[in-house]
């Protein structure tokens, strides 16, 4: 079966991604996961959609969210204590996300890096902004699928900013777990649905520059599913919470 070949998660929503060599995975996803996130002035979502190279800054927080560091491309580091503020509702693909407006020097930072006012804010609930699909994983054999329809070889799993990549699988094998039950390591998931993908995906992962045209190829290659969908890899739900290590073998249990 194929196993844990590389773990993501974003600190910062469209920030960088860390690459640890365990997650502790509960029903909300990972605490640090996409703890934080950016709006403008007007309190809308700021992502890469807008300013692609908010990838090329590094971010890092613990699990309680209680201190944040920032690393920009020149070797810049911000850090510090998360101080919440003002308490505000964010509308977010079509759902909203409570959270409190951070405080100190990492909004004038991120600022002067996008070229744009841009607020830092902190979500109520561990687990960042998601309010289900707390687990999400695709093969490289999916990749490597990818990559020939593109003709480009290999494709960096980065783009798609999966929790987990997995290594040994055949070409789009987690699309027929949807239903079913896994085990990686300690956790234990259903395998609810594919994943709908965005233009993020067209994106350098270093750069944030678009260089792939991955939307169009996966069309061609694919089709779409309810007719707008793009799918690439699978969600998970956390029925069980676990401890998730690199290397973790994926056992199918129904």
């Amino acid at each position: 079966m194929p196993h844990v070949a590389r773990l993501s998660i974003a600190p910062v929503k469209s920030l960088g991604l860390l690459h640890p060599d365990k997650v502790d995975l509960t029903e909300h996803g990972v605490a640090e996961d996409r703890r934080f996130y950016l709006i403008d002035g007007t309190g809308r979502l700021i992502d890469r959609l807008l300013i692609g190279r908010l990838v090329q800054v590094a971010a890092w927080t613990d699990p309680q969210a209680t201190t944040l560091r920032l690393t920009f491309p020149d070797g810049r580091v911000v850090d510090g204590p998360v101080e919440a503020g003002d308490a505000v509702t964010t509308p977010m693909y079509g759902r909203s996300v409570e959270g409190h407006v951070v405080s100190g020097p990492f909004a004038e930072a991120l600022t002067a890096f996008a070229g744009r006012e841009v607020r830092l804010v902190r979500t109520d609930r561990p687990g960042g902004s998601r309010d289900h699909h707390p687990a999400t994983l695709m093969s490289d054999g999916s990749l490597d699928r990818l990559g020939q329809h593109l003709g480009v070889g290999q494709v960096d799993g980065r783009r798609f900013r999966m929790l987990m990549e997995l290594e040994g699988g055949v070409a789009h094998e987690e699309d027929g777990w949807i239903g079913r039950r896994v085990v990686i390591g300690e956790a234990e998931l259903r395998i609810s649905a594919p994943v709908p993908r965005c233009a993020i995906t067209t994106q350098d992962p270093d750069t944030g520059e678009r260089d792939l045209d991955t939307l169009r190829t996966i069309i061609d290659y694919r089709g779409l599913s309810n007719g707008t969908n793009v799918d690439f890899g699978v969600w998970g739900e956390v029925d069980v919470p676990g401890r998730i290590h690199l290397g973790d073998e994926v056992r199918l249990l129904d």
